[in-house]
């Protein structure tokens, strides 16, 4: 007689489970449909980073005012990756959180000096590089090299903002464009990793997913009892 090891459950027939992996790659490809929508945002801060580095803006209070619309804006992007992504939807909320703190701090004190604004803008870089690195090397997508460039460049940028005594308004205005650039170019990267996942995950799922009977175990791919 063999001894059964723990209370491992029995393994599940073929049919049952490639009919979950098909609701799997269904529910995946749901989540990444609208990788769309990231280009646009994607493209949209690309845009908005070039207008940026048009401005002339000499005064510190207006260049706060400037990097609080961009750290908001940017929260408000996160929040919605957080509702949209398949993963990692904790990271963007709390990444969310934090420009939205960032936009406050700038709105609330527009007048702060040019070593403070300027740090605020090197810690905004710093968290979205950090995450885009994390993001990179955990997901292992088809652009996760081009992400982890990214995300480095994002806190060398930071590095060089925080340790630049040069109080200039144009070079704070030039960090805040490039923010913006690099938020842009984290999104349309992202958007074509969640293009490849959406149409991977439509193949797997394919249109020949076999319907599982209520009254089938899914532990052991048999009909359950009834019970009367």
């Amino acid at each position: 007689m063999r001894a059964q090891v723990g209370n491992v459950p029995p393994v599940v027939t073929e049919e049952v489970a490639m009919t979950l992996r098909s609701r799997f790659a269904e529910g995946v490809a749901d989540a990444t449909g609208y990788w769309w929508l990231l280009l646009v945002t994607g493209i949209l801060w690309v845009l908005v980073s070039l207008a940026i580095l048009q401005f002339n803006l000499t005064s510190v209070w207006s260049i706060a005012l400037l990097a609080g619309i961009v750290l908001c804006v940017a929260a408000a992007n996160e929040f919605m990756l957080t509702a949209m992504a398949p993963s990692w939807k904790w990271a963007h909320a709390l990444l969310g959180v934090f420009f939205l703190v960032g936009g406050i701090v700038a709105f609330a004190w527009p007048s702060s000096t040019f070593i403070v604004l300027a740090r605020l803008i090197a810690w905004y870089l710093i968290f979205l590089g950090a995450f885009e690195i994390a993001e990179s090397l955990a997901s292992r997508g088809d652009l996760w090299g081009l992400r982890l460039a990214a995300g480095i460049a994002s806190i060398a940028i930071a590095f060089w903002a925080v340790e630049s005594f040069a109080r200039s308004a144009a070079l704070l205005v030039l960090w805040v464009g490039i923010g913006a650039l690099m938020r842009g170019i984290s999104e349309i990267f992202t958007a074509f990793e969640w293009r490849h996942v959406h149409n991977r995950a439509r193949e797997i799922a394919g249109p020949a997913a076999v319907p599982i009977p209520r009254d089938v175990d899914l532990t052991t791919g048999t009909e359950a009892p009834q019970h009367t």
